[in-house]
């Protein structure tokens, strides 16, 4: 991976680090390409059974888009005639968030920071977000003649309700970790500190945990929000056939009965 981002396996945990604390973890073009990389390799690693993104510094998650490379490439495509500063949106970001959302394990935002524009977009994209007090987050796009981009025009109102997150959209400006909180954009809100350390333990919790059954949550709930209650019980009694036909369920079946701890196969 490109030293813009981190990429690192362990004990079933991938971490993903955005490594451009200079910049406040902005995404040049360099860092967007490493990410959707990095991002795919732990949706499609089958040793791998939960991810934690997060990002390098204590000052930002990820401010978005790299204004000051964006600059130039306006430039360029005002000279040539091309349209790569909007390309990024179907090249990296959409990737990006698809694959966070759809990946067939959990994964974990430790947001450190500023989560702004698309670093927002990518937070809000992951399935279990723990904050540090000192963050903050804005959603930025109209603030520079933007619409939304990175998910966030279909993440945001689902997490904070259709009136709210127009009001951030519209009218973008910071809000503190604790409004975030408050709002339900962050689940677990933490001491700066301490935040490697909760986040790290959460997701190797996850990465232990029944794999199968993650996955199929993380699908029931999503189908569950574009279809009819009728609709997600089909879809419930699919996805409970799978999850009860896995090695993962006999295993914990096996060591409620033992009274032990159950040790997941991940299958």
């Amino acid at each position: 991976m490109a030293d813009t981002v981190l990429y690192e396996v362990s004990d079933g945990l991938a971490t993903i680090t955005l490594n451009r604390p200079e910049a406040m973890n902005a995404l040049n073009v360099a860092a967007k390409v490493a990410l959707r990389d990095a991002v795919r390799s732990a949706a499609d690693d089958t040793a791998v059974r939960a991810v934690l993104l997060t990002a390098a510094g204590d000052r930002a998650f990820c401010v978005g888009q790299d204004l000051k490379e964006h600059i130039g490439l306006l430039v360029q495509d005002r000279e040539t005639g091309s349209r790569q500063t909007m390309s990024t949106v179907r090249e990296h970001y959409n990737p990006i968030v698809r694959t966070l959302a759809e990946a067939a394990k959990p994964v974990v935002a430790a947001v450190n920071g500023v989560a702004a524009g698309a670093g927002f977009g990518f937070a809000l994209a992951a399935d279990y977000r723990i904050v540090a007090d000192t963050a903050a987050f804005n959603t930025s796009f109209a603030g520079v003649a933007l619409t939304a981009d990175s998910g966030i025009s279909w993440t945001l109102p689902r997490v904070i309700g259709p009136g709210r997150a127009a009001d951030l959209l519209l009218f973008p400006r910071s809000i503190s970790a604790q409004e975030a909180y408050e709002l339900g954009i962050a689940n677990r809100l933490v001491p700066a500190g301490e935040l490697r350390a909760e986040a790290e333990k959460v997701a190797r919790a996850l990465a232990e945990g029944p794999t199968v059954a993650y996955a199929a949550l993380k699908e029931s709930m999503a189908y569950g929000l574009t279809h009819s209650l009728e609709e997600t019980l089909e879809k419930e009694d699919e996805l409970q056939t799978r999850a009860g036909s896995s090695e993962d369920h006999a295993i914990a079946v096996q060591a409620f009965v033992n009274k032990e701890k159950p040790r997941y196969l991940g299958r």
